[in-house]
């Protein structure tokens, strides 16, 4: 029952932050997560360490993977345990498309040091 709890808070959360004045808007979130991942891949963005990234595609692989911690026949337990994954990822990719969002309006207004581009 507290996991419900918790998973219905972090779904708020992140809705509120969403959604609150002069902070980036959903599809402006959701655009920027591929452009996140690859900065953060090459080494661009230090604002998503690669532990977390990790932890995000790992999350991913749990929810397409056939074998699952708590089996998907029990119904109600086996599809709760994937909906928490799904909550947690898209809270954790939501918060941090906003802070790189964020961070790319800084870089473009030239308050932030970019990193050198390479090649």
């Amino acid at each position: 029952m507290m996991a419900k709890a918790a998973r219905a808070a972090a779904a708020w959360r992140t809705y509120r932050e969403v959604t609150k004045p002069g902070s980036p808007g959903l599809m402006t979130r959701v655009r920027a997560i591929p452009r996140m991942i690859g900065a953060a891949m090459r080494g661009r963005y230090e604002g998503l360490g690669k532990g977390k990234l990790g932890l995000m595609a790992m999350g991913v692989v749990y929810m397409i993977s056939p074998i699952d911690l708590v089996p998907d026949f029990l119904v109600l337990i086996g599809v709760a345990d994937d909906f928490g994954v799904f909550l947690w990822l898209m809270a954790s990719l939501l918060g941090e498309s906003g802070r790189y969002v964020d961070w790319e309006r800084k870089v473009i207004t030239g308050r932030v040091e970019a990193l050198p581009q390479e090649g």
